[in-house]
């Protein structure tokens, strides 16, 4: 399955061991790679992570990092293409930049019809990211929204497509950092001296904890400032979805 790396710290902070370490599990989520850093600055590649020389030259050089989220992908829907790399970004009507990474597949999800006509790539996570920004920008059409309101939005956006789909997920608004799980065994995460790194395994050891299921985590600044109401919407497979997963040897 696809992985998922996040990190919100009160100030820049040298994480690139395990930054490298996450994109090593390449091997096994061969299909592309993305990471955001510097804030704003977004690159992707289709190929492997660990195939990337352009990957390879920014991790010789770069610098501490205050707030970073990566991707790396293991194909299920959508064609192996830099279109379909995570993450996404986009600015909402006010200037804000969202970036967004997905792990999971949605299977239920007739808001997200639409976008199949609009979206550049073939993912249903970029229809999941198209959606979440239509109604950022629907929220604020009588101005911008606050931190608050901003996690009490993504709060009831993931309640509402979380039942019956694969909804692992990281955000980022330019300052808070939205943290998702609702697949078992998924998703970790450890206290660093100046913030939080969550990825989908533990990296290089130490104490990692398990990101609580089905519930929003909001951090900003190294701190977590919203946790949500546990929901009902965790993912358990049927038989249909065991027999598809044997099926295509996952």
């Amino acid at each position: 399955m696809c992985e998922l790396l996040g990190f919100s710290a009160a100030k820049p902070t040298d994480i690139s061991e395990l930054v490298r370490e996450f994109f090593s599990h390449s091997e096994k989520n061969p299909h592309g790679w993305g990471m955001m850093y510097d804030d704003i600055t977004l690159v992707r590649g289709c190929e492997k992570a660990s195939d990337s020389p352009k990957l390879a030259e920014i991790m010789k050089g770069i610098a501490p990092q205050k707030d970073l989220l990566a991707h790396i992908r293991f194909a299920t829907v959508g064609k192996i293409k830099q279109e379909n790399c995570h993450p996404f970004t986009g600015c909402d009507i006010t200037g804000r930049r969202w970036t967004f990474a997905h792990n999971g597949t949605i299977y239920s999800g007739s808001s997200l019809i639409p976008y199949l006509r609009t979206q550049a790539g073939d993912t249903d996570s970029e229809r999941v990211f198209m959606y979440l920004m239509d109604s950022v920008n629907k929220a604020q059409e009588n101005g911008e929204l606050s931190s608050e309101e901003r996690c009490l939005l993504i709060d009831d956006l993931v309640r509402d497509l979380a039942p019956r789909n694969k909804l692992n997920l990281m955000i980022f608004d330019g300052e808070q950092l939205y943290v998702h799980k609702n697949m078992h065994d998924t998703m970790k995460y450890r206290r660093e001296e100046s913030g939080y790194i969550i990825s989908t395994t533990a990296l290089d050891g130490g104490d990692w904890l398990d990101v609580p299921m089905a519930q929003l985590l909001v951090f900003k600044n190294g701190e977590q400032i919203y946790s949500g109401n546990p929901h009902d919407g965790i993912f358990i497979p049927n038989l249909q979805y065991i027999k598809a997963m044997d099926a295509m040897h996952i």
